[in-house]
């Protein structure tokens, strides 16, 4: 005969519901402790909004939000999981900003665009996001003063550099304060989710050849329409049952659209970087880029081999090198250079002022700090 099993020693043992309960409530201790923990560094963002105002420094700061994110993806001892660390506390520190004062923040639209999606994860809800028409018009939004900061993409690592982003800063005064790693991920779109019905694929030109082989091998034939952004090919693919957009997950919320494939990019590391335009110069952050453009004279020979040598000579690594031709002078250009460093460096700016001196023009157009390899790993 068996012998009756020993009684449980927590009531809780052997009743789900009342373990459940007890669990529920810890958390809502957590939850509210938590909260309080929210109040108490909102305070400490309005004293220091107060003490910015009194002393007229910026409300944003993009090394200051870096190192926060950096410090606390270093010190997480988990389960909460790493990644979910950026997007939480982003909010938190945009919530905490706002207090201090609503930033607007001006972008390529309108509303779905990949500028769109970029803006609103690094800078959070409690912005204010300004969609323009154009490039030239985010801007115009920061010189004018209708916006604080600017968002624009300025290359891909599938198609490179965006050239209206390069021209836009010809003759512009702004200073680049940031940057933005933004993963892209492209789905094809439409209002039926169904790929039979397609007859025209519609984006901008830059993510339609992101996409071409996908769409060599799975919609052969098919017509591609290029539009002034990808949200408004999304606006298109609402209106036109036989139109399909590449896109973004957020245009699919805003324009009612369903999803026929996702993520139909050619390369799995698809990633555009953005620059943050502003009109004041962030102080040095200890890890910074610099971004600069020169003219040289194509009568001298061997004149751009003298322009990067001093970089060269004090040891400043060069991340970029891009040429855009000079605007009413055929065949002459303009060099877009991105160094590692802050033109405040000794190196850098020992660099900076040897290659002026060869050059025929010069003009820092930003030192700024580098965004982490991990801010552009979520799409």
């Amino acid at each position: 005969m068996s012998q009756p099993r020993e009684a449980s020693s927590s009531a809780a043992d052997t009743d789900p519901a009342a373990e459940l309960a007890r669990l529920r409530a810890a958390i809502d201790r957590v939850d509210r402790a938590l909260l309080e923990l929210l109040n108490e560094r909102a305070e400490l963002g309005r004293s220091i909004g107060a003490l910015k105002e009194r002393s007229g420094m910026p409300v944003y700061s993009a090394a200051r939000e870096r190192d926060i994110l950096a410090g606390l993806a270093g010190s997480n001892r988990g389960p909460f999981p790493s990644s979910a660390i950026e997007p939480v506390f982003r909010e938190i520190i945009s919530a905490t900003r706002a207090l201090e004062r609503r930033l607007r923040i001006a972008f390529l639209g309108p509303e779905g665009t990949y500028s769109h999606l970029a803006a609103r994860r690094h800078f959070g809800e409690a912005a204010d996001l300004l969609p323009t028409t154009t490039i030239g018009d985010v801007f115009a939004a920061v010189e004018r003063g209708h916006a604080d900061l600017g968002v624009v993409p300025v290359e891909n690592t599938t198609e490179g550099v965006v050239t209206q982003t390069l021209d836009a800063f010809i003759g512009c005064e702004l200073t680049i304060c940031g940057e933005v790693l933004q993963r892209i991920s492209h789905h094809l779109l439409s209002r039926s989710g169904r790929r039979e019905d397609v007859r025209r694929v519609a984006s901008i030109g830059q993510v339609l050849a992101q996409c071409r082989v996908w769409l060599e091998r799975n919609l052969p034939g098919v017509e591609r329409v290029e539009t002034a952004s990808s949200a408004a090919a999304a606006r298109l693919a609402a209106e036109d049952a036989s139109i399909a957009a590449i896109g973004s997950a957020l245009a699919a919320t805003a324009y009612g659209l369903a999803t026929i494939e996702a993520g139909i990019e050619d390369r799995r590391d698809n990633t555009t970087r953005f620059v943050l335009l502003g009109r004041e110069a962030p102080a040095r952050s200890g890890r910074d880029l610099t971004s600069a453009v020169f003219t040289v004279s194509k009568a001298q020979s061997g004149a751009l081999h003298r322009l990067l040598d001093p970089f060269a000579q004090c040891g400043v690594n060069l991340t970029s090198i891009q040429s855009r031709p000079m605007p009413g002078k055929p065949f002459e250009y303009l060099f877009f250079l991105d160094m590692e460093g802050h033109r405040d460096d000794p190196a850098v700016a020992r660099a900076l002022a040897e290659a002026a001196a060869v050059a025929y023009s010069h003009r820092v157009i930003g030192s700024f700090p580098r965004a982490t390899a991990s801010e552009g790993s979520t799409p």
